[in-house]
């Protein structure tokens, strides 16, 4: 998790095995009592317990359906507390937004690294031939659909409330983990003399590949099961590109 005022303790369950089955025991307004609410309270936690019953609501209601008051009430504590923390309920949506791109950052990032890792423990000459890279990246890509299904109101809350700019404009230092891990990525995939074009424009092609499976699937435009995603995003390049490019990208990449 990154480190920041809105970084709230989440976990996933179940993350190696398809579809997230949920979030773990903790994130649920439902998995604290009343008693140790107020005494998270009374410990200056209730901004973040907000956030994590604010996200736990999400998983079976609509944004529309949330309610300050609701979510003070599962807190047990007053509706006026809660406003200390957060004047209106935009300030609280933001703040949750933050939050589950956190989780989603968290969630690709051990995706590509457990990737890399079976690849190097597969075939140590892959990595020095960059396919490990490939490989994390495409496992990036799959987990990041996988996170839009498992949580689709998390994945529309996130891009709803991002203010408007081009996230790919920031330096990989200033970017969000979840954006910096995909420059980072990329640039383990293309040649280093690869200029800045290049490297942006298979950003660019990654992300509007996954986030585009993934909002079809949201908007039940298509149907898909775990081996349909993996193969997408694992798509190929013709076989006779010359060292494995096409047109900039890294043969065998579709994310």
């Amino acid at each position: 998790m990154t480190s920041n005022d809105n970084s709230v303790n989440i976990e996933f369950a179940g993350q190696d095995a398809g579809p997230i089955a949920g979030v773990a025991a903790g994130c649920g307004a439902g998995a604290q009592s009343r008693s140790s609410a107020r005494s998270s309270y009374h410990h200056g936690d209730l901004h973040s317990s907000l956030i994590r019953a604010g996200l736990a609501a999400l998983d079976g209601a609509s944004v529309d359906d949330l309610s300050l008051r609701a979510l003070a009430r599962s807190a047990g504590v007053s509706a006026t507390a809660v406003y200390r923390h957060f004047p209106d309920k935009d300030a609280l949506l933001a703040a949750m937004a933050l939050a589950a791109l956190d989780v989603m950052g968290d969630m690709l990032h051990a995706a590509g690294e457990q990737a890399a890792r079976v690849a190097g423990a597969d075939d140590g000459a892959m990595v020095a031939l960059n396919a490990g890279a490939m490989v994390a990246l495409n496992a990036q890509g799959t987990a990041y659909v996988r996170f839009a299904i498992a949580h689709p109101q998390w994945f529309r809350l996130i891009w709803q409330m991002i203010p408007p700019g081009d996230m790919l404009d920031e330096a990989p230092e200033d970017a969000h983990p979840s954006l910096s891990g995909l420059q980072q990525a990329v640039a383990a995939v293309l040649p280093p003399a690869a200029d800045g074009d290049t490297r942006r424009a298979t950003a660019l092609h990654c992300w509007a590949v996954v986030h585009g499976l993934a909002m079809l699937v949201l908007d039940k435009q298509v149907v898909v099961d775990d081996a349909m995603i993996e193969r997408v995003i694992g798509g190929t390049m013709p076989n006779d590109m010359p060292n494995g490019m096409a047109n900039g990208m890294p043969k065998g990449m579709a994310c």
